[in-house]
């Protein structure tokens, strides 16, 4: 094996930690969308933060349907936060007590709320469920490679030889306390550099190498870690660009105290320092709450979840507060999110188990501060497989990140997010205005909105609502999220409509009509007799 080709099959495909402020640093290497995005077809200056909450989080406590509170506390009064105790954002939705500071962001306009999402047919399973989030890929498709590495592998096919250049000097995504992500990974080569050392990040910029042990293998480490060392090519570039730039909020948690505030702190460094990387990934894990998801005894308002939520709330605020302090915060957006939301019911050990859909952040001044979708409607009884209905798609919220904050063409789109569905529809998650070109906000709903008779006799109804001349999709999912049956995908005129919904083939029981027509979108429970 030469050393380009150990370069190419084995160091990139491993990263270790490179020390900033006390962090582990892993850099996502050269992929042409992300150029596309970041500095060829389209010049831009843009920052897009990602905020994996790894586990799986309980959406139903975090936004808290205040019109649904019978029918939420049904399912789950040991562990439901007391409606008196809600962050009110508005008359029907509120926050968890816990997230005062993103409550502030909220009424400062720069914080909005995706109601229930997620994707048809869902997966339960931690490690499937991220990986779809990762590949983007329907989930009854298997892609072993990430979006970006499938672009990357066409469009530049000699990596990473001749990367970084006097054209990109930078990084093109920095991925803080994590590894290279699925997101990277070509067909047959792992597109990611490894930008990381095994020993302090200063022995790096040294240049030494630790000694290797006297033992039959000691060479071989030896040369690994030199191979390593040689990778770390924008090691420079990253420590000058956290020396131009100092924290200046004074809303941080001491060090140590909250690792997603700690990660923030030096996404903000960076980005001040002029660093023109684009794409940040931090995250923040623990939100697999089967048990004690709260405490046996006093408030349901502490306990695990409480101090998670506290923990994103206190972390984003601070953030906020430095990118304003440095001048830099409407360069930057950023989006949470998680592999898959919990059940609506509570589980025998005050916990909750994998769900289905979840609400997910996104913040900054850029962003439309609003609710987008609709408290989701909950059955008055709910069973232990009940789960919260889809109401968007999450690639059509990195559809419309990407198109609005990065310009990035619909055609691009297409081949970056594939589906058997089609493209995506547009979510108005980006101010109107803030980009040249974005498509002004759509109403919320569906107007007009109603199955009847409803509950459902004899197998058939009516579909009732008002089209603003786009295409529609009229989907039925069955409680546990999967799709159960297609009433309409196509474009449909301007004005009242009437379709025909025929179920005869389902199980009597309980079920979610979905609608959706651009970035309107509605959905409501149906039963079936």
């Amino acid at each position: 094996m030469n050393r380009r080709h150990f370069l190419q099959t084995t160091a990139a495909a491993t990263v270790l930690p490179t020390l900033l402020g006390g962090l582990p640093i892993g850099a996502y290497g050269f992929s042409p969308e992300l150029y596309e995005l970041t500095g060829g077809a389209t010049q831009t200056d843009h920052v897009l933060v990602l905020i994996q909450l790894n586990g799986g989080n309980d959406g139903l406590n975090m936004v808290l349907p205040l019109d649904q509170y019978p029918a939420l506390m049904n399912a789950r009064a040991d562990i439901a936060i007391p409606e008196a105790q809600a962050l009110r954002l508005t008359s029907l939705t509120g926050l968890h007590p816990a997230m005062t500071g993103l409550k502030n962001l909220y009424d400062n306009a720069q914080l909005g709320v995706v109601q229930s999402v997620g994707y048809p047919n869902p997966n339960f399973s931690h490690f499937r469920a991220t990986d779809i989030w990762t590949s983007a890929s329907d989930s009854n498709v298997t892609i072993t490679s990430g979006w970006a590495g499938r672009y990357l592998n066409g469009e530049y096919p000699g990596y990473p030889t001749g990367y970084p250049s006097t054209q990109n000097p930078d990084p093109l995504a920095i991925s803080i306390g994590s590894v290279v992500s699925n997101c990277v990974q070509g067909p047959s080569v792992n597109m990611g550099m490894a930008i990381a050392s095994t020993s302090s990040f200063y022995q790096l910029l040294s240049g030494v190498v630790d000694t290797a042990p006297n033992t039959p293998a000691g060479h071989e480490l030896t040369f690994i870690r030199q191979v390593v060392q040689q990778t770390q090519v924008y090691t420079t570039t990253l420590q000058a660009a956290a020396a131009r730039a100092r924290n200046l909020s004074p809303l941080y948690p001491a060090a140590g105290q909250n690792s997603l505030a700690d990660q923030l702190k030096i996404v903000a460094q960076l980005v001040a320092g002029g660093l023109q990387t684009r794409v940040y990934v931090c995250n923040l894990g623990g939100f697999d709450t089967h048990v004690n998801q709260v405490p046996t005894t006093g408030s349901t308002t502490t306990g695990t979840h409480a101090t998670l939520l506290g923990k994103i709330s206190e972390a984003v605020a601070a953030f906020q507060d430095d990118v304003r302090r440095l001048g830099v915060q409407d360069r930057v957006v950023g989006m949470t999110f998680s592999e898959f939301g919990r059940r609506i019911k509570a589980n025998s050990g005050r916990g909750t188990d994998h769900g289905a859909a979840a609400p997910l952040f996104v913040f900054g001044t850029s962003v439309n501060p609003r609710i987008h979708g609709t408290n989701p409607q909950l059955p008055a009884n709910a069973g232990v497989n009940d789960n919260v209905p889809m109401q968007y798609d999450f690639r059509a919220i990195y559809a419309s990140i990407l198109k609005d904050w990065f310009q990035v063409p619909q055609a691009t789109l297409n081949a970056l997010l594939p589906s058997a569905g089609g493209a995506f529809p547009y979510v108005p998650v980006i101010r109107p205005g803030v980009v040249n070109g974005t498509t002004p906000a759509a109403s919320l709903n569906v107007a007009g909105f109603q199955v009847f008779p409803n509950p459902i006799r004899e197998g058939r109804a009516t579909v009732a609502f008002e089209a603003q001349g786009g295409h529609v999709q009229i989907l039925v999912f069955d409680t546990v999220g999967r799709e159960v049956a297609r009433v309409l995908d196509r474009r449909l005129p301007a004005g009242p409509q009437q379709v025909p919904l025929t179920v005869a083939g389902l199980a009597p029981g309980f079920y979610h009509c979905h609608i959706q027509e651009g970035g309107r979108v509605s959905s409501q429970p149906v039963a079936v007799e």
